[in-house]
């Protein structure tokens, strides 16, 4: 595969018919909690906010945006195989995810990583503050996403969250 990886694999929106294959990538990094585990219903239900790389039509990588206010995003769920390590593909992932983000009007981009060196190089500075308004906190706190509510460094999310490091990029 890894010869593939020069050559022959591109980005591109998922679709239904990937969910199985983003449900395994995803539980690949589950056991040792680089990713939390999802449901398959889950990623049906956000399909459209992720993007995908293949290597002769099979899901190699795959990233996520998903919109939590007028002007905020979380890239989340950024993965690629190991095997498939090295090549870039996670670059290009999350740099479709970025240009996602500014055609949708979004200014500021959250993760939550532990890998904040790949996050850098892309202008992800750590996160010190709630990164809202006093308001826009109040209306976040209505959202039943695990995401918004690491975002919000929520207590009831500390035990799946340690390690990890919040960042933004203002775009």
């Amino acid at each position: 595969m890894s010869d593939l990886l020069a050559n022959n694999w591109r980005v591109r929106a998922a679709a239904t018919a990937d969910v199985p294959q983003l449900w395994e990538l995803i539980d690949h990094y589950a056991p040792d909690r680089r990713l939390l585990s999802k449901a398959m219903v889950t990623l049906y239900e956000d399909v459209q906010d992720f993007v995908v790389a293949e290597v002769n039509g099979e899901v190699v990588g795959c990233g996520a945006l998903h919109v939590m206010w007028s002007d905020l995003a979380e890239v989340r769920t950024v993965a690629v195989h190991p095997e498939s390590q090295g090549g870039g593909m996670g670059t290009a992932l999350v740099s479709e995810l970025i240009v996602r983000g500014r055609d949708l009007g979004i200014s500021r981009i959250f993760c939550l990583t532990f890998e904040t060196d790949f996050f850098t190089q892309f202008g992800f500075q750590i996160l010190e503050d709630s990164g809202v308004l006093p308001h826009v906190y109040e209306e976040l706190l209505k959202s039943g996403d695990e995401g918004v509510a690491e975002f919000l460094d929520l207590e009831r999310v500390k035990p799946n969250t340690l390690g990890n490091h919040r960042m933004i990029l203002r775009l």
